[in-house]
């Protein structure tokens, strides 16, 4: 069995159906899902603001790029489409791997270009740490701390502040 923390945004279309979408498509293996947050984009200013939570799954069966499968599966779902010369540009749905544990409760470490865990980029985006901080409060990404750590350090701390809690909006219902 693998376990995976998995980082979800929006910011084109239906939002909040594209991330209620994601999460519905991962079924049974959803264990946890954080609040979302509404965030200012990041690496590219000219667009929209996000819609952005972080979903804990674990399935018996599912390997590291089973995740990233799923993943990618989702966000076709969600008609993403990518644009070369935007790598940080607007998107109906974003669903990243950003750490994956085995079956023995080990992080899983991978230099691999197509699925680098832990997320090479993780430990610098308030928008995957916070949400995740919701769903393991004494969580660690492996390689660079506690993430309340980072997250209360500079520069993460000020990017933080622009973190907008919507506890008005669920992605799971209460049925």
């Amino acid at each position: 069995m693998t376990r995976a923390v998995l980082s979800i945004g929006s910011n084109l279309g239906d939002r909040l159906a594209h991330l209620r979408s994601a999460v519905a498509g991962l079924g049974d293996a959803v264990l946890l899902v954080s609040g979302v947050y509404e965030t200012p984009p990041w690496g590219d200013a000219d667009q929209p603001a996000y819609l952005n939570a972080a979903v804990m799954v674990a399935d018996r069966a599912a390997t590291p790029r089973d995740w990233l499968e799923r993943a990618r599966a989702a966000e076709a779902a969600a008609g993403r489409t990518r644009d070369p010369g935007r790598r940080f540009g607007p998107r109906t749905l974003d669903v990243d791997v950003i750490a994956v544990w085995d079956d023995t409760g080990e992080p899983v470490r991978s230099d691999d270009p197509e699925l680098t865990l832990p997320h090479p980029r993780a430990h610098l985006r308030a928008f995957v740490l916070r949400p995740w901080i919701d769903i393991e409060p004494h969580g660690r990404l492996v390689g660079h701390g506690w993430l309340t750590d980072l997250l209360n350090a500079e520069p993460l701390a000020s990017d933080a502040l622009e973190l907008r809690p919507r506890p008005d909006l669920a992605l799971e219902s209460d049925t």
